[in-house]
C-alpha cells in the first residue's frame, strides 16, 4: 500500500509539472536591465509581465525577452504608464487546501502517531504493559563466552574459597539437596575498588559453566517511575528460563541504598526498584537455581532488608591483597610478558602496600610500555621500578629546572629524612632516595616495609613523626631558622594528623586515657548517626592540643639530636645526591658507615 501511494504521488507531480510548463510563458532570451530601460524610453515596449524581480517583456515588433530588476525601482511603474505600456502582474500564491489542513491538524496527527508508537511497543512487550524502557539491560554471557577461571584470580584466597562452594552447588546440586540444605540465594562481595570483585564473579560463572547475566545498579534507574521495577521483573523472568544461572549486579549501592533516610528527599523510582528486587529475591516466586551475586564498596549504605538472610545470605569480603597476595597477582599479570632474569616480584610486592589488583595490573602494563619505548626485548627490574615510581610519585618533571641552591636545599632535606629514618627504632627499611622532581614533589625518600602494617606500635608511630620532621630540621641546622623553606608543608600536615589520631583515637595519652575523642571522618551520614556527634568540652579540647604539641615536640627534639650528632653524614649524603640525584640502599648503607661510594 505504501509503494502504491508513492507511485501515485510521483505521477501527480509529473502531470502538474507538465501542465505548469504548458500554461506558463516560456521565454528563453534574457537581456540586461539597462537595455530594457532604453527600450522603454524609445517606446518599443508594448506589454510587460512583472513577477517579483522578474519582468517578461513583449515588444511592439513581436519579440520578447526577460530581464531582472537589480534593485527596488519605485519609479519604474510611473515610467511605464507614461509610455502607455500595458502592465500585468501575478496574483500572490495561496497555500492549497491540503496544505492548510495539514498545518492545522499537524499537532493532533503527531500526538496520534506517538500514541500508536507506544501501543505497538506494548504489544511487542508481550501484552504485559512493558514497553522497551522496561526491558532489562542485563548483558547475557553464555558459558562458552566466559574464559576466566579461578586460576586467573589471585590475592583473595579466602573469597575464592567461599565462592567455590557456590560453584560446587551449581555443578552438583544433588550433593546438597539430598541433605535438605539450601544454597544461599545471594552473595554480596564487599571490598575497595579494583580488588577483583567483578573478576571473581566471572570466574564463578566460568568454573560453573552456566549462563551469566551482568548489569550495573545504575542501569535499573530511569527518569520514568516504574521502569526500574519492570526491568528487575524482566531480568529475573529471563534468568528463570535459563535455570541454573548467575545474575551479577555491579555497584548495587546505586539502587540498594537505605529507604527513607530523610536526607536529600525521597526517590520513588529507586525505592520502587529496590522493593521489586526484594520481592524477586525472596518473595512468592521460586528462584531455585538463580544465584544473585552483587558487588559494592559501600556496604554501609545498603538497605537492611537487602542484607537479611534469604536475600544476600553470604557476605564475601574482598580486601586489598597483602604482600603475598600482591606477589601472586604480579605473577598472574606477568604470565604473558617476557621478563629478564633480574625480575623479583616479591621486591615489587613489598614496595606497593595498599595497591589493589587493578593497580598492580596497571604497574605491569606501564613497565611493558617503558621497555617497548626503549626497544628492549624483555621487561627488566628497572622498568618495573620506573613504573612503580611513576604510579606512586608521578612522572618525572624533566622540563622543571632548578638552580644549584634549590637543588642543594632539597638534597639536605631528603638526606635528613634518610638519616633519621635509619636511626630511629622500629621504622621501615630505606629503599632509595631521589631529588628528581616527580608530580608535585621535588624529592622523595622511599621506605620499603618488610610486611604489611596491620597493627602499628606507638614506637613506630613516633619514629614516623621524627622522620617526617627530619627534612625541615636538616634545613634548619644548615641554613638557620630564618632560612627554612616551605618544602615541609606536606610532612607537617601528615605528622600533625598522625599525632592527633594518636591522642584522640588510639589512646596514646596518659592525661586523656584510652577514650575516643574523634568520630570517623569517613562515616556516611544517615538518620542513624546524624545525631551521633562527639561533643568535646573546651577544657578537653585544650588538653588535646597540649598533648599533641607535647608529642610532636618530643619527637622533633629527638630528630634534631640525631641529625646534630651525624652532621658529617648529612653533608656526605647531600654531596652524593647532588652528584647522582638518586641513591639506592647499597649506596645509602655505605654513606651511613662513612665509606666512599
Amino acid at each position: 500500500m505504501v509503494k502504491n501511494g508513492i507511485t501515485w504521488l510521483v505521477v501527480m507531480i509529473i502531470f502538474m509539472s507538465i501542465f505548469q510548463s504548458f500554461s506558463s510563458i516560456n521565454i528563453n532570451r534574457k537581456v540586461d536591465y539597462s537595455t530594457f530601460i532604453s527600450d522603454v524610453n524609445s517606446n518599443q515596449i508594448r506589454e510587460t509581465y512583472i513577477s517579483g524581480r522578474e519582468i517578461k517583456v513583449f515588444k511592439k515588433d513581436s519579440s520578447k525577452y526577460i530581464t531582472y530588476i537589480p534593485i527596488n525601482d519605485p519609479k519604474l511603474l510611473d515610467v511605464l504608464l507614461t509610455k502607455n505600456v500595458i502592465i500585468k502582474g501575478s496574483a500572490p500564491e495561496e497555500p492549497s487546501l491540503l496544505t492548510s489542513v495539514f498545518i492545522s491538524w499537524f499537532p493532533m496527527l503527531l500526538l496520534i502517531a506517538v500514541w500508536v508508537f507506544f501501543m505497538r511497543q506494548m504489544q511487542i512487550g508481550g501484552g504485559k504493559g512493558s514497553i522497551l524502557f522496561g526491558k532489562n539491560k542485563a548483558k547475557m554471557l553464555s558459558d562458552n563466552e566466559i574464559k576466566i577461571r579461578f586460576s586467573d584470580v589471585a590475592g583473595c584466597d579466602e573469597a575464592k574459597e567461599e565462592l567455590s562452594e557456590l560453584v560446587e552447588y551449581l555443578k552438583e546440586p544433588e550433593k546438597f539437596t539430598k541433605l535438605g540444605c539450601k544454597i544461599p540465594k545471594g552473595f554480596l562481595m564487599i571490598g575497595p575498588p579494583g580488588t577483583g570483585k567483578t573478576l571473581l564473579a566471572k570466574a564463578v560463572a566460568g568454573e560453573a559453566n552456566v549462563p551469566f547475566f551482568i548489569i550495573s545498579g545504575s542501569d535499573f534507574v530511569e527518569m520514568f517511575v516504574g521502569v526500574g521495577a519492570s526491568r528487575v521483573r524482566d531480568m529475573f523472568d529471563n534468568a528463570r528460563k535459563l535455570n541454573p544461572c548467575i545474575i551479577f549486579i555491579d555497584e548495587i549501592d546505586a539502587v540498594g541504598r537505605k529507604r527513607g533516610i530523610g536526607l536529600g528527599g525521597g526517590h520513588d523510582e529507586r525505592e520502587q526498584t529496590l522493593n521489586q528486587m526484594l520481592v524477586e529475591m525472596d518473595g512468592f516466586k521460586k528462584n531455585e537455581g538463580v544465584i544473585v551475586i552483587a558487588a559494592t564498596n559501600r556496604p554501609d549504605v545498603l538497605d537492611p532488608a537487602l542484607l537479611r538472610p534469604g536475600r544476600f545470605d553470604r557476605r564475601v569480603t574482598v580486601s586489598l591483597p597483602d604482600v603475598l597476595g600482591r606477589e601472586k597477582i604480579l605473577e598472574v599479570h606477568m604470565r604473558n610478558i617476557p621478563l629478564s632474569d633480574d625480575v623479583v616480584p616479591m621486591t615489587i610486592a613489598r614496595g606497593t602496600p595498599g595497591f589493589s589488583g587493578a593497580d598492580l595490573a596497571n604497574l605491569v602494563n606501564e613497565s611493558a610500555l617503558y621497555a617497548a619505548s626503549c626497544n628492549n626485548s624483555k621487561v627488566s627490574m628497572l622498568d618495573l621500578e620506573k613504573a612503580k615510581d611513576k604510579i606512586i610519585m608521578g612522572a618525572e618533571r624533566k622540563s622543571f629546572i632548578m638552580n644549584k641552591m634549590q637543588k642543594e636545599v632539597i638534597a639536605y632535606h631528603e638526606s635528613g629524612h634518610v638519616i633519621v629514618g635509619l636511626l630511629v627504632p622500629n621504622y621501615d627499611p630505606i629503599h632509595k632516595v631521589t631529588i628528581i622532581p616527580r608530580g608535585r614533589s621535588l624529592g622523595l625518600t622511599f621506605f620499603l616495609p618488610k610486611d604489611d602494617n596491620i597493627n602499628v606500635s606507638r614506637s613506630k608511630l613516633e619514629s614516623q613523626i621524627s622522620t617526617l620532621y627530619a627534612g625541615r630540621l636538616a634545613e634548619e641546622l644548615i641554613y638557620g631558622v630564618n632560612n627554612v623553606s616551605t618544602g615541609a608543608v606536606n610532612d607537617i600536615k601528615v605528622a600533625t594528623e598522625l599525632a592527633r589520631n594518636m591522642i584522640t583515637k588510639w589512646g596514646f595519652s596518659k592525661k586523656l586515657g584510652p577514650l575516643l575523642y574523634k568520630s570517623n571522618d569517613n562515616e556516611v551520614l544517615t538518620d542513624q548517626n546524624i545525631n551521633n556527634v562527639q561533643n568535646i568540652s573546651d577544657y578537653t579540647a585544650r588538653i588535646i592540643d597540649e598533648e599533641i604539641k607535647l608529642l610532636i615536640d618530643l619527637n622533633y627534639k629527638r630528630a634534631k639530636c640525631i641529625l646534630s650528632s651525624n652532621i658529617d653524614i648529612l653533608h656526605t649524603m647531600k654531596d652524593a645526591l647532588m652528584k647522582y640525584e638518586t641513591l639506592d640502599i647499597q649506596q645509602i648503607n655505605k654513606i651511613m658507615k662513612r665509606k666512599k661510594i
